[in-house]
């Protein structure tokens, strides 16, 4: 497992985060974690995903560790996040800030509505450039997937663009991912949603920690140090973190050494 720090100011009380496993008091942290591409593998299609189930083991333990304070933070659904994550249920950003959910069971705040049918079905139609072309809807927004197509990235951005291009100015924006365009309502990004997470109990006054590995993380990055917070990338060096990691593998071994470090220092809270 790796970690890299690209600064030398990542402390907790004196604690180095990005080198140790978090053995200072878990209660003054939050955890926020990306799914896609940080916590899971990246699989050629959106339903190929499979969730390790070690990693609900570990995300539960967390749960108890940070008193609730561990957030998924995805462009999916919080429904799919739930099937996915199940029988796990966690306080989550779904659809990229358009709901959030501060506690397990909590009703969802919702900050955006569905795309048209129209725009969903006008977008859909973009498979047909050719096969592997894959489409995701996730209600609030619309994905198009090329990884089984790569050669078709600049074809279908152009195309995506034209069609955007007929809607009301300022409604929507167009997400590139990793071989993937979302096109989504305007002005919800992960950023926001996670400010607004913040405010809710028990994530208040807390310093959080969030890892992502995509374009769509970026926003969350810019606003990390506003809480105190660290932030650390995957697969990627990204200016402005403080550090990262290689492979979701790392991430999933680091939160997993942070419960057994807990453990072997007999922590009543942590779970057998």
């Amino acid at each position: 497992m790796t970690v890299h720090r690209q600064t030398d100011i990542s402390t907790f009380d004196g604690v180095d985060i990005a080198a140790t496993s978090l053995a200072s008091d878990l209660r003054d942290c939050a955890l926020l974690l990306d799914i896609d591409g940080t916590i899971l593998d990246i699989a050629p299609a959106p339903q190929e995903i499979w969730v390790p189930p070690t990693l609900r083991q570990t995300l539960a333990r967390l749960e108890d560790l940070t008193g609730g304070a561990l957030a998924l933070v995805s462009g999916r659904k919080l429904d799919d996040i739930d099937l996915m994550f199940a029988p796990l249920q966690l306080a989550a950003i779904g659809g990229h800030g358009a709901e959030i959910r501060p506690r397990p069971g909590a009703e969802p705040e919702r900050h955006a509505g569905s795309l048209r049918a129209e725009l969903k079905r006008a977008l859909a139609a973009l498979s047909e450039l050719g096969p592997g072309v894959l489409v995701e809807d996730k209600g609030y927004a619309l994905a198009l997937h090329y990884r089984l197509a790569p050669h078709l990235g600049p074809a279908l951005h152009a195309a995506i663009d034209g069609i955007c291009a007929r809607e009301p100015h300022h409604t929507v924006d167009i997400l590139p991912g990793k071989f993937a365009f979302e096109v989504k309502p305007a002005g919800i990004n992960k950023g926001n949603a996670v400010n607004a997470l913040m405010r809710h109990a028990p994530f208040a006054g807390r310093h959080p920690i969030f890892i992502g590995d995509d374009t769509t993380d970026e926003p969350v990055f810019d606003i990390i140090p506003e809480f105190g917070g660290l932030a650390f990338a995957v697969g990627r060096v990204i200016a402005g973190t403080d550090g990262h990691f290689d492979t979701p593998a790392d991430v999933r071994a680091w939160l997993a050494r942070i419960v057994a470090d807990r453990a072997d220092r007999g922590d009543p809270m942590v779970r057998e």
